[in-house]
């Protein structure tokens, strides 16, 4: 008898302390709430084409991002780091997004390159396994940006944008939501090469500092080259800026489905 009530209170006590880890009344996991980066800004114009700028571009294309939620999923609350054209800090641009508790983080940009010869889409993710000056010198470009800071050296912990010893540090962040990040950033390709029919230049991972300090699954969009001419067209035509937008929408959508039904 005396060992039947002992396994009857070991069975009480392990049954509890399982619901500790596993409550019963846990809320479930939802994406409520997402951060719209548009890049550069102000007196930082971004990459140029022959017309145009970067800056211009990713904001509008942000904010038809922005306009499309609110349109389709009025439940998600959008937070836009840049809602105009004012120039805010890398740094200031990841606070923001952790102040507001966002559960993405998606920043727009455009490319360019000296060549004009290359085209087509990219999304990047935070992670750096080596560092190739030819293949990161667009990396190189954006995080030049901090320049025009007076403080960079303290608010960014002595980071060199031009120096290889400095990417070396990033391999130690954003680990915790690589997984979800590469998922999203697959997901928003996959739509533009399949639904919005432009040239898919894949999922890459490199150290940009605007994705270093966010606490939450982020994404770089590189909607295009504004130094290829017909490229450039494109990224300025209205409609063009509609369907790029509306294929970030749909890829987002398709994550939130597929990470809150996995909960």
């Amino acid at each position: 008898m005396a060992k039947k009530i002992i396994f009857l209170i070991s069975s009480v006590v392990f049954v509890v302390s399982l619901l500790s880890f596993f409550p019963l009344n846990s809320p479930k996991y939802a994406i409520k709430k997402i951060i719209i980066d548009a890049g550069h800004g102000g007196d930082d114009p971004g990459c140029k084409g022959s017309f145009s700028k970067e800056k211009d571009i990713s904001l509008k294309v942000a904010n038809q991002l922005a306009e499309i939620f609110k349109e389709n999923m009025p439940e998600i609350e959008i937070v836009k780091t840049r809602p105009d054209d004012k120039f805010v800090t890398l740094n200031n641009r990841a606070r923001m997004a952790n102040a507001e508790h966002g559960d993405l983080f998606i920043s727009i940009h455009c490319n360019s390159e000296p060549k004009k010869r290359a085209y087509g889409t990219e999304t990047w993710v935070m992670g750096v396994e080596k560092f190739d000056r030819n293949l990161e010198e667009v990396v190189i470009r954006e995080n030049s940006v901090i320049l025009m800071e007076e403080d960079y050296k303290e608010v960014y912990e002595g980071f060199d944008p031009k120096s290889p010893e400095s990417y070396i540090l990033f391999n130690l962040y954003q680990n915790a939501y690589i997984k979800n990040s590469l998922n999203l950033a697959g997901k928003i390709e996959d739509q533009f090469e399949n639904r919005v029919r432009r040239r898919s230049r894949g999922v890459k991972q490199a150290g940009y500092l605007v994705l270093w300090k966010t606490s939450m699954p982020s994404v770089l969009v590189e909607l295009g080259f504004l130094t290829h001419k017909n490229e450039e067209k494109y990224l300025n035509d209205e409609l063009g800026q509609t369907y790029l937008a509306s294929g970030i929408f749909r890829a987002v959508r398709d994550y939130k489905a597929e990470i809150e039904d996995k909960n």
